[in-house]
């Protein structure tokens, strides 16, 4: 299988700039950077003549005011304007920007990490997620301090600040507008777990304008308590809720709601590739999947592909990362594409993961089907897979350590054509992970420990 590598950039990981907050990089001083450097960048390549215009939103969590003071700082002083969006998901705050006409966008969320983290991801024109060239190029700006004050307008021309009107409303009728207008979800019951985030407010009530009966977790944020116990990261939380209440469904959110984790009316959490499954290959019959293929990760388990292609479905497959997902689609002209995790791309209706519209589409997807997710889920069995993460002080060098790439040559030529062996660092935690794939469930779990206990060993 191909191996993928990210440009050299230090700042930018996978999904932006993430870590602790007050802690190099995410600062109030590499904010304040970041929006100095995005408008400079604007000024210079998307608008030269005029003020450039940045919608900036932020998740739930308590150091999100003190970021978006300093982003926005940073705009008004390099003669940018900035839309204060507030708390907002971020594929609402990725449609906002498109439909302000703002020349870029910027999210402050760490997603699913805990409150003691945040980041900075920042959107185009579109509302798609900037390519690595581009963070790239904004990076270099941010180091150049001289070159920032340089260019830094006189009084008159520094820029303005303003809210934006109505933002989660107009959020909520994006949603409800990518669902089948002939259609409602009267008589459904549905838990819905917000992870006390971005979405606890309108994927709600996007649900209940829809007519779906729901019953609502993780819905009172206080700073402190986004993802903690809650969310797509304890899935179980909303399963048990299910199970309790006898509910059809239910929906597990991330802290800024880009992804989805559904449960099934058994209470039992359904596999992300069995979510991407079911949907290509209902968009796939009703004649609606563009070119009949989709992306996905070099996570997606081999059975996905192997489904999809006996199903005339050809899968292309990407690094990690929504961005590239995105990517991919409009490079090949596709409209449907996602990664394991939960984050899948409609590009007919968004730029970018959108939990709650993921979950209205499979809502739909029942209801014009009149099948329970339980059965639609079964369409397709995964091959088992084992994900071990290992803790590394540089995770990094695991793409470069010639004797990790023996280990993981030796590993594959054990597996042979029945399997798959994965070994990527995660752009947002210091770990390596390790995924290993097969029939054999207890022949890769026992791989998948030799090669963790030795990728830990190697790299300590």
């Amino acid at each position: 299988m191909t191996e993928f590598a990210s440009a050299p950039r230090r700042l930018f990981g996978t999904d932006g700039v993430r870590g602790e907050v007050n802690r190099e990089p995410v600062t109030a001083e590499t904010a304040l950077a970041l929006g100095r450097a995005l408008t400079l960048w604007l000024r210079r390549e998307r608008a030269p003549r005029r003020a450039p215009k940045i919608v900036v939103g932020k998740d739930t969590r308590l150091s999100g005011d003190m970021l978006e003071s300093a982003v926005i700082a940073g705009i008004l002083s390099q003669g940018g304007d900035a839309l204060r969006a507030g708390v907002l998901p971020t594929p609402a705050l990725a449609g906002l920007t498109a439909s302000e006409r703002a020349d870029a966008g910027v999210v402050i969320s760490a997603s699913h990490n805990p409150f003691a983290d945040n980041g900075l991801k920042i959107f185009d024109s579109e509302g798609y997620k900037l390519p690595d060239a581009t963070e790239a190029r904004l990076e270099a700006l941010m180091n150049d301090s001289a070159l920032l004050l340089r260019e830094r307008p006189s009084s008159r021309d520094v820029g303005r600040a303003r809210p934006v009107r109505d933002a989660l409303g107009r959020y909520v009728a994006a949603l409800k507008k990518g669902f089948p207008p002939d259609m409602t979800l009267e008589g459904l019951s549905v838990v819905l777990d917000c992870a006390h985030g971005a979405a606890h407010e309108c994927a709600p009530m996007a649900l209940r304008e829809l007519g779906a009966q729901v019953e609502v977790l993780g819905a009172e944020p206080d700073g402190f308590n986004i993802n903690h116990g809650v969310g797509s990261l304890h899935p179980e939380v909303c399963a048990a809720k299910v199970r309790e209440t006898g509910a059809s469904v239910g929906i597990a959110l991330d802290g800024d709601a880009d992804r989805a984790i559904l449960i099934d009316g058994r209470g039992r959490v359904v596999d992300g590739d069995q979510i991407m499954f079911l949907c290509a290959l209902h968009f796939h019959r009703r004649g609606i999947l563009k070119n009949n293929a989709i992306a996905a990760t070099v996570m997606s388990n081999m059975a996905l592909e192997l489904a999809l292609n006996k199903e005339g479905i050809r899968v292309f497959r990407v690094q990690v990362g929504d961005r590239y997902v995105a990517a991919k689609l409009r490079e090949e002209n596709l409209n449907f594409g996602g990664e394991k995790s939960g984050h899948l791309i409609f590009l007919d209706h968004a730029t970018t993961g959108d939990g709650a519209l993921a979950a209205l589409q499979i809502l739909a997807i029942m209801r014009q089907t009149g099948l329970p997710l339980e059965e639609l889920a079964a369409l397709m069995v995964p091959f088992p897979q084992v994900l071990i993460n290992v803790r590394v002080p540089q995770p990094r060098l695991a793409l470069e350590d010639a004797r990790v790439t023996e280990l993981v040559e030796r590993c594959r030529e054990r597996l042979g054509e029945k399997g798959r062996i994965i070994l990527r660092p995660s752009g947002t935690e210091p770990v390596v992970r390790v995924m290993v794939e097969g029939e054999d469930e207890r022949e890769i779990t026992r791989l998948a420990k030799e090669c963790a206990a030795k990728v830990a060993e190697i790299l300590a």
